[in-house]
């Protein structure tokens, strides 16, 4: 067998895995640079990256956080009838500001985050859309005031690198949830025209967004940075989790004392299962989603590594039934679906 083959068939091999964790820790990385620490050339970056975007296991994206902006993050539970649950989740996946659309495993409750650039924004989806919406019985609303740094994020694949080269890729980025500057960012129309490309594909080359936006790359890559710092873009990665080896993604819904808020939280963020975990209003306090292999792993966890939280006096555990949408990827069944980029997933 043809050694390229044996690597599109297998899931994740060892090099795939630290190529991961490479993105994860620096979306924008160059290849050249990933593939000196890796020991392996330019070229087996850049083909092996091809290939998990062409499988659909991954997609980058760059991010815009609201809070610097002057707005907040919605985490939304919405009941619908059986026969139409289906039907609103495909709808909110359509909604360029809004992420994370699954429909659970009751088969009539479908959850998605609301990322509103304004005010407006907020109150047509929270006071005129889904209320109107025929096919939603009950909403929830939660608004997200505070988002748990992990101390590695998903899928913790650091394990399969050296203590050097970890050291070379350096930390990633922590997300701000914090509001930032006293006056919040204002974006020019240049600066929407980069965060659009960036939305579709975190790799864009800095000649591509110079195209989009009639500046010049040195200008591209000062502004990027400049949002950066601000904490307005950051950068992630969206993975088709089951395709990984990984048959459960799963909501905790969590209330905890008040004075034990914080130390939960904290303690969660540190499991190896938690892909993200915040601070809520509403009648539960922390939202978490965390992956895992399979049922009896679920098991195990809530058993084992949530039921030894002191703090805790409730949860609910969600399954998804059907994720529709990530970040910004959607989701063709149990793939990320593929979207064409021009870059060949490199930058400058």
């Amino acid at each position: 067998m043809n050694p390229e083959d044996e690597i599109e068939s297998s899931v994740l091999d060892p090099l795939d895995k630290q190529i991961v964790h490479g993105l994860v820790t620096d979306a924008r990385i160059p290849f050249a640079k990933l593939g000196a620490i890796l020991g392996v050339s330019e070229q087996t970056v850049a083909r092996r990256y091809r290939s998990l975007r062409q499988r659909g296991m991954l997609h980058v994206s760059g991010l815009v956080n609201t809070m610097p902006l002057g707005n907040t993050r919605w985490m939304l539970r919405l009941q619908s009838t059986p026969a139409k649950a289906l039907q609103l989740a495909e709808s909110l996946a359509r909604l360029p500001d809004v992420s994370w659309v699954a429909l659970l495993s009751t088969g009539s409750e479908v959850t998605c985050v609301s990322r509103p650039r304004s005010l407006e924004q907020r109150d047509a989806l929270l006071l005129n859309v889904l209320p109107r919406a025929s096919q939603v019985t009950g909403l929830t609303a939660y608004e997200m005031i505070h988002r748990f740094p992990l101390p590695e994020e998903w899928p913790r694949y650091g394990r399969l690198l050296s203590a050097d080269q970890l050291r070379q890729l350096g930390r990633r980025p922590a997300v701000n949830d914090v509001r930032g500057p006293e006056a919040p960012v204002d974006l020019s129309p240049g600066d929407e025209a980069m965060l659009a490309v960036l939305a579709r594909d975190g790799r864009a080359s800095y000649a591509r967004l110079a195209a989009e936006t009639g500046w010049s790359a040195s200008r591209v890559a000062r502004r990027m940075a400049e949002l950066t710092a601000a904490g307005v873009l950051y950068f992630d990665l969206d993975f088709a989790i089951e395709r990984m080896g990984y048959a459960v993604r799963a909501s905790l819904w969590v209330r905890t004392r008040p004075a034990d808020l914080d130390a939960v939280g904290r303690a969660i963020a540190a499991h190896p299962e938690t892909a993200y975990v915040g601070a809520t209003t509403g009648p539960t306090n922390l939202a978490a989603s965390i992956v895992c292999r399979d049922s009896a792993h679920l098991y195990r966890y809530i058993t084992e590594r949530l039921g030894a939280l002191d703090g805790i006096v409730d949860v609910e555990v969600t399954p998804t039934l059907r994720m529709f949408k990530q970040a910004q990827a959607l989701m063709h069944t149990d793939r990320i679906a593929v979207v064409p980029t021009a870059t060949g997933g490199r930058t400058r």
